[in-house]
């Protein structure tokens, strides 16, 4: 996934992990992250509340809050660099209020606020969020969000495609993030971000490409284009909307979601621009190919969102060239490849 994100144009990612099976630990995501150079956000996810008792997840993979709360601590005090430019940063992300007790989400966000780290999870994702925290704690998911310390310039929440109108104003009030994964909402059919009007009100708003179970592409510019097509789509969805969709979204406006956006959910003033004082993190496309002749020529940005969504022939992070000639320097893809279908292979026959 790493690598394929690099070889997208993508910079810096942040990781919610949340499942622990057969001794993995989150430790093996940041060495990865180390070995192809990505900047990286390592979130250490948790699911405390199984299915005995009343939650989404199995109860195999649930964990104690007090080892949750421990190695959340271990990890901060191992891995987190809060200094300006960091290739490495912690936080904490209890998986979602259906999978964890609101004590962990109070005790997660104490524990984060008194480390100076970020605070994240999966909010009103689908119909199915909305209506289990309406009749478990008899609120919208935006007001359990607030009163368990949720919301804040220090939190972000994955999803939000059923956040109501009132907890939008909250959002933005609070300055509280989004990370907006349009190709995950469109497979899983959870809805349609309502983007334009978050961005209206202030909400920050970032891009992610979620994980293989909800997206099989991590490819930064194309969930770029898929949030600005999606959210011209939501506008035609009004009385006579043709006539202003393609207002709602521009590609200047999809690309700073995956640049400025995305820094700014992440609480990084130091990425996601070039401006002096800035982190050397760059991505470099060709436009003599085919698939921007024509376009590139008048509008190299508009071509670039517009067109298909190619690689990028260089990708730099915090100044190391990490993709040259579209080939990733670090890490032979071959013998990657090879070690990811032999994996799959083997999952796939021990579930058959």
């Amino acid at each position: 996934a790493m690598a394929e994100l690099l070889l997208s144009g993508c910079t810096t990612s942040s990781d919610h992990h949340y499942i622990y099976p057969n001794g993995i630990r989150l430790d093996d995501s940041i060495e990865a992250a180390h070995r192809v150079g990505l900047r990286f956000v390592a979130t250490r996810g948790s699911m405390s509340v199984g299915q005995r008792e009343g939650g989404l997840p199995p109860d195999h993979v649930v964990e104690s809050e007090e080892d949750i709360l421990r190695d959340t601590r271990r990890l901060i005090e191992t891995w987190h660099d809060p200094s300006r430019g960091a290739l490495l940063q912690i936080a904490v992300a209890p998986c979602s209020p259906f999978s964890v007790s609101p004590s962990l989400m109070r005790e997660s966000a104490a524990l984060a606020r008194s480390y100076g780290v970020r605070l994240h999870t999966h909010l009103a994702e689908n119909d199915h969020d909305v209506a289990y925290t309406r009749e478990r704690f008899n609120c919208t998911p935006a007001e359990y969000a607030e009163s368990l310390g949720w919301l804040g310039d220090d939190v972000w929440h994955a999803h939000c495609v059923k956040i109501d109108p009132t907890g939008m104003k909250r959002f933005a009030h609070t300055r509280t993030g989004v990370a907006h994964c349009p190709c995950s909402n469109m497979r899983l059919a959870s809805g349609i971000l309502p983007l334009r009007e978050m961005l209206d009100l202030g909400v920050p708003v970032g891009l992610g490409v979620d994980g293989s179970a909800s997206n099989d592409a991590g490819h930064l510019l194309n969930e770029a284009r898929q949030a600005m097509l999606l959210a011209r789509v939501r506008r035609s969805l009004e009385p006579m909307g043709c006539d202003t969709g393609p207002q709602a979204m521009t590609p200047r406006d999809a690309l700073r979601l995956a640049t400025r956006g995305g820094a700014e959910v992440l609480g990084r003033s130091d990425i996601g621009q070039i401006t002096p004082g800035c982190c050397a993190d760059f991505a470099l496309y060709r436009l003599d190919t085919l698939a921007l002749a024509g376009g590139a020529v008048h509008d190299p940005v508009g071509a670039l969102l517009l067109c298909s969504s190619g690689q990028a022939d260089m990708t730099l992070v915090h100044g190391e060239v990490l993709v040259r000639e579209g080939r990733l320097t670090r890490v032979e893809i071959e013998p990657l490849i090879a070690r990811h279908n032999a994996l799959a292979r083997e999952l796939v026959s021990g579930v058959s």
